[in-house]
């Protein structure tokens, strides 16, 4: 996965607006604050609520 850095400063959850977390060995983009993982697809963010997949507790990503 290969995503811009700037592109990451600007990208929010669509849904709550929180700050993202890349997942590389996943491929996604974690919200902690809903707990759902946005995938990239093509190195794309797919930023679509019906897209993302809900994370548990466990899977969710650490805060910085």
């Amino acid at each position: 996965m290969n995503l811009d850095p700037a592109l990451l400063e600007i990208l929010v959850c669509p849904q709550c607006r929180s700050a993202l977390f890349v997942d590389a060995d996943a491929g996604e983009l974690i919200c902690n604050a809903c707990a759902l993982a946005y995938p990239v697809r093509d190195d794309i963010p797919v930023m679509l609520v019906d897209e993302a997949r809900p994370l548990g507790e466990a899977a969710a990503a650490p805060s910085p």
